[in-house]
């Protein structure tokens, strides 16, 4: 280990790597597999390494998920004899318009192909990312779990040179405490950051690199998640239905998913997308209020919730990628953006992206090259079918975000009628954050009580998240200005923080003067980054907190 810099807490040690990944989901572990790939294919040799904050790899993944195999297929080809869990092919395609008490279902010959999922997997994609870490480390991929990437490293000449992991040990006031351990520095000749949705450290290379110039707004949804175990009598393994409609306002874009996996379990789960106006709207409380409708209560009746989560999505697809290179460094999977919100896919698209850019940055340190700009990166992706199948979709959540039916029909006609070969292009104008109205021009939303059996409260469902923080540690949730909440988000939004966390972090209490105060439980934080994107002030700023904190989600 090499001597490195000397940080607030003391001289930091370092390691040395060919590439280092930040983020140990499927872009990451795919980028981190096709480096090792390339050296066996080759005889040549590269180091490499993948930090992860969860406690475990698969610990902080969650989506749907339906997968398309496509891009697995040409990382493993030989997946299926390896025992990739892949087990459930879809077997039957559902699609329902919902209104408060009814259904109406799209006829199979109405539907556009981005809904027809023949030859796709439901499947749990945190199990699948276990097992990709798991050719990773066989491999000889070295693997850091609970251990985040907290500082971006730079070189004299303003290149990424690593990331530096988090410190731990550190009190509540900022203190290091008797179970302080100094961070570590890693070092590389590339750094690709894999961070999900809206990564810290991803944010800061927007910002530092100017990498959203010119491109449209990135755009989000939440999509909140719940894991049941269902009469056998209702389980149909391998049916994937979605919704759109009730309960959410025409004018609200989102929608719900319902996948039979195997082992007579169902996941079922909605998305709001994050522009929505009134502030009075809970996307949980939505969620639970879909559950009761009678075309999906009759699913989970006699059943058993046994997990839940959430994350936000990066939606806006090929006209809100940012540029994807900076000197020393990448943006890979939904770090970037990489989400088709058409098919309510992204982690074909992680993997895809995460081989793109191992190809570029194995063929850079193979010629001696080192932090300068991977560009055969973004020019591999602009001839790959990823951006054929992005570039067909790209208008998709412009139309269905002007409202319901307006959109459906739009989608219909480029989506069905024209494959998506048209000649115009719809942009994002305004960012999430910008969207909500004061709440004086609002109509206050009455959510119904949860009933315990099929509709739940935040905090019973955070606990079978399986979310667990250091109490003892600073807060991983700042306010740049502590007065915001109140003088701005209360009495101008009514507290939007509190309902738009899907898990009971933000609270407005009285004080002893009684006076209004924000108190944040940050302990109940499930990772989802929804605050920091729809903060209306963007007063809150996510960052990482001691390694292995957050959910550990199984089967998610």
């Amino acid at each position: 280990m090499d001597v490195a810099s000397v940080s607030a807490y003391g001289q930091r040690e370092s390691m040395e790597y060919d590439v280092a990944i930040v983020g140990g989901g499927p872009a990451g572990l795919s980028a981190a597999v096709r480096l090792k790939q390339r050296a066996a294919e080759t005889g040549a040799e590269i180091s490499v390494c993948v930090l992860e904050k969860g406690s475990e790899i698969g610990a902080h993944i969650l989506s749907g998920a339906v997968m398309d195999p496509r891009a697995l297929n040409e990382l493993i080809p030989s997946w299926k004899e390896r025992g990739a869990p892949l087990d459930v092919e879809v077997t039957e395609d559902k699609f329902l318009f919902l209104t408060e008490t009814g259904s109406k279902s799209v006829p199979a010959w109405a539907l556009p192909d981005n809904f027809k999922n023949h030859g796709n997997y439901v499947i749990s994609l945190a199990n699948v990312t276990r097992w990709l870490g798991q050719q990773a480390e066989s491999l000889g991929v070295d693997m850091f779990p609970g251990f985040p990437a907290a500082e971006i490293l730079y070189s004299d000449d303003a290149s990424v040179k690593g990331v530096a992991t988090g410190n731990l040990g550190i009190g509540k006031e900022g203190q290091p405490t008797r179970n302080f351990q100094l961070g570590m520095e890693l070092h590389a000749k590339y750094t690709l950051f894999c961070e999900g949705a809206r990564g810290n450290l991803g944010r800061q290379l927007n910002d530092i690199f100017k990498l959203r110039e010119g491109v449209d707004p990135q755009v989000y949804g939440i999509g909140i998640k719940e894991l049941w175990e269902v009469d056998p009598s209702k389980h149909k393994p391998g049916l994937v239905m979605h919704t759109a409609g009730w309960p959410l306002e025409n004018d609200t874009y989102g929608g719900s998913f319902l996948y039979h996996m195997d082992n007579n379990q169902v996941v079922v789960g909605f998305v709001v997308g994050l522009g929505y106006t009134n502030p009075y709207l809970s996307p949980f409380e939505e969620f639970q209020r879909y559950k009761t409708h009678p075309a999906i209560r009759a699913v989970f009746e006699g059943g058993k919730r046994v997990s839940y989560g959430a994350r936000a999505i990066s939606a806006g697809g090929l006209l809100s990628l940012p540029k994807l290179v900076f000197p020393g460094g990448a943006l890979v999977g939904d770090d970037a953006g990489f989400l088709n919100a058409s098919r309510i896919k992204g982690s074909h698209a992680a993997i895809k992206t995460g081989m793109l850019a191992a190809e570029a940055a194995f063929d850079a340190v193979q010629a001696g090259r080192q932090a300068d700009e991977l560009t055969a990166y973004p020019e591999s992706f602009k001839t790959s079918w990823l951006h054929s199948e992005l570039h067909g979709a790209r208008n998709f959540k412009q139309w269905m975000s002007k409202g319901l039916y307006l959109g459906t029909l739009m989608v219909g006609v480029e989506q069905k009628l024209l494959g998506g070969n048209v000649p115009w292009t719809l942009h994002h104008q305004h960012s999430d954050h910008e969207m909500l109205k004061p709440a004086s021009q609002c109509k206050p939303i009455l959510y119904p009580k949860p009933d315990g059996k099929l509709t739940f409260d935040r905090l019973s469902s955070v606990f079978i998240s399986n979310t667990n923080h250091e109490e003892n540690q600073p807060a991983h949730l700042i306010l740049k200005d502590a007065s915001v909440p109140i003088a701005v988000n209360l009495q101008t939004y009514a507290g939007p923080e509190t309902r738009f966390c899907p898990a009971g972090v933000y609270e407005f209490v009285k004080t002893d003067a009684n006076e209004d105060r924000l108190q944040i439980n940050a302990q109940n934080c499930v990772h989802c980054k929804t605050c920091d994107i729809k903060d209306p002030t963007q007063n809150i700023v996510w960052v990482t907190p001691e390694g292995g904190g957050g959910p550990n989600y199984p089967n998610m």
